[in-house]
C-alpha cells in the first residue's frame, strides 16, 4: 500500500485489529495534504520504485484528495499496463472516517473546514504555518473567508488524547474565527475501507 502519511497512525491500528501485517506499506509526505497537484506525480514515483519488489497488488491510500481525477487516471493507465491497482473510496480523505455520512455533513453547511485527528495534532505546522498566519495574521480572513464553521472528526477513542486533540481542534476554530463542532468517527468505517480493499 502505498499511502497519505498523515494516516499512518490509522493504517496501523487497523493492521494490527485485522490481521493485515502483511500489507507492506510505504507512505508519502503528509504535506502532500496541502498540494495535492503534487500527489499524482509523488504517487507515480512511488510506483515505479516499489514495482521493483515482489507485489501481488499496490493499493492506494488515498482518495481522490483534490486531484481532479488525476490518481484514477493513473490508476486507470497503470491497469491497461497489467498492474493489479486500486485505491479506497471517496472524494475527499474525510469520508474515510465518515463513511457515507460525509455527503451530508458537507451540504449541511458548504462552508466547512474539517479537521482529523492528525489535522488536529498538526495544525500549527500544516495549516497556521504553511499559510503563514503566524507572521500575517491579516491573511486569515481572505483565506477562510468563505468558511464558517469547523468540524473536528474524532477518530481515538483513547480518553486522553481526545481530550488533547479536542482542545487543540477548539483552539483552531477560536484562531480562525469559525464555529465548533465535533463528530465523533471512530474507525469503524476505515476499517470497513481497508479491509474490503484488501480483499478484493
Amino acid at each position: 500500500m502505498i499511502a497519505c502519511g498523515a494516516l499512518v497512525r490509522e493504517i496501523r491500528a487497523v493492521s494490527s485489529a485485522n490481521d493485515l501485517e502483511f500489507l507492506d506499506v510505504h507512505y508519502l509526505p503528509a504535506p502532500l495534504h496541502n498540494r495535492p497537484e503534487h500527489i499524482g506525480s509523488e504517487l507515480e514515483q512511488a510506483l515505479d520504485q516499489h514495482l521493483t519488489d515482489d507485489h501481488d497488488r499496490i493499493l492506494i491510500g488515498y482518495a481522490d484528495c483534490g486531484t481532479g481525477r488525476g490518481l484514477d487516471r493513473l490508476i486507470e493507465q497503470r491497469r491497461a499496463e497489467g498492474l493489479d491497482i486500486d485505491r479506497l473510496p471517496g472524494d475527499h480523505c474525510y469520508e474515510f472516517f465518515t463513511g457515507p455520512d460525509f455527503a451530508a455533513l458537507h451540504a449541511d453547511e458548504l462552508g466547512t473546514f474539517f479537521l482529523t485527528d492528525y489535522l488536529a495534532r498538526h495544525f500549527d505546522q500544516l495549516i497556521w504555518q504553511t499559510f503563514k498566519f503566524d507572521q500575517h495574521p491579516e491573511l486569515i480572513e481572505m483565506v477562510f473567508a468563505n468558511y464558517t464553521r469547523l468540524v473536528y472528526l474524532a477518530q481515538t477513542d483513547d480518553a486522553a488524547t481526545r481530550t488533547e486533540l479536542e482542545a487543540k481542534a477548539r483552539s483552531a476554530a477560536e484562531r480562525l474565527g469559525l464555529s465548533f463542532e465535533l463528530h465523533t468517527t471512530g474507525l469503524t468505517p476505515f476499517t470497513e475501507a481497508v479491509v474490503e480493499l484488501t480483499r478484493k
